[in-house]
């Protein structure tokens, strides 16, 4: 009896098992990587964020907001910070030198307690020392650099009371952004630093202050307290600030002192977005 042979098919496509498999697992494995990547991105966000703020809340950073989509947990972080008060604002130094600068503070108050009450004249503790801020509308006409003769009595009595301290003084001119260009000024730099020059001449002839206790300085229309598209805003900026100083030793802790802070705060801020 003859036996058929049988003829065994060999499948030629088993390979797709294979390469299903592969494209299985090489689709499972990009998934898995997208997902780690926008994880990574939200805490790199997360940890810009923090770093900034540190810096901010130092006032080393401008405030700004460049991704508005940062989150929900990183945009309610920021409007909480943005109720704080910024410790840049204040002043780095030790206690003996903060309670002279307070004690010189509430003189001054009461010493030139008409001019606060009119509006020409503010005094408050910044982040450089004790700010005396004479507006123009009180103390200067318009464009021009010499004193009122009204205003003389107010700041023998400010040069005075400077001369009894033992701190340094810068006096700083400052305008708003409108351009000047007369006979006497070409700039607003030219003004401004004419402005705190002629007040640094009369602290040192009326008010025999030593010279080398007075730095005077012009800043133009690039330190504005208030914004410039205002009228109001504008007369806050026309201004001389009278800034009384801690000595460089004062001054020394204060920058290490602001540093340790700047390294606590960012730890911080690292440590709470990783």
């Amino acid at each position: 009896m003859s036996r058929k042979k049988k003829h065994e098919h060999s499948n030629h496509e088993r390979w797709l098992v294979s390469y299903a498999d592969f494209i299985t697992l090489l689709f499972a494995f990009f998934v898995v990587m997208f997902a780690s990547s926008q994880s990574d991105q939200k805490k790199v966000k997360e940890a810009e964020f923090s770093i900034r703020s540190a810096f901010q809340t130092m006032g080393i950073f401008p405030a700004m907001n460049k991704d508005p989509n940062l989150g929900a947990a990183v945009g309610s972080a920021q409007k909480s910070q943005s109720q704080t008060i910024v410790l840049g604002d204040d002043l780095y130094a030790p206690p003996k030198a903060m309670a002279d600068l307070k004690k010189m503070q509430q003189r001054m108050q009461q010493l030139l307690a008409s001019q606060i009450a009119q509006g020409t004249v503010s005094v408050h503790i910044g982040r450089d020392g004790l700010v005396i801020s004479l507006r123009e509308a009180g103390f200067f006409p318009s464009a021009a650099a010499i004193p009122k003769r009204s205003s003389l009595p107010i700041l023998n009595a400010i040069g005075n009371a400077l001369a009894e301290t033992p701190y340094n003084v810068r006096i700083e001119g400052h305008t708003d952004n409108v351009p000047i260009h007369n006979e006497e000024f070409a700039s607003n730099w030219e003004l401004s630093t004419a402005r705190a020059t002629e007040l640094t001449r009369l602290f040192i002839e009326r008010d025999h202050i030593a010279a080398n206790r007075l730095v005077a300085s012009g800043y133009a229309e690039y330190h504005p307290v208030a914004s410039n598209s205002t009228a109001q805003g504008r007369s806050k900026n026309r201004r001389v600030d009278i800034i009384i100083l801690p000595t460089q030793q004062q001054l020394s802790y204060g920058k290490s002192k602001r540093n340790r802070d700047i390294q606590k705060l960012l730890s911080k801020s690292a440590d709470s977005a990783f």
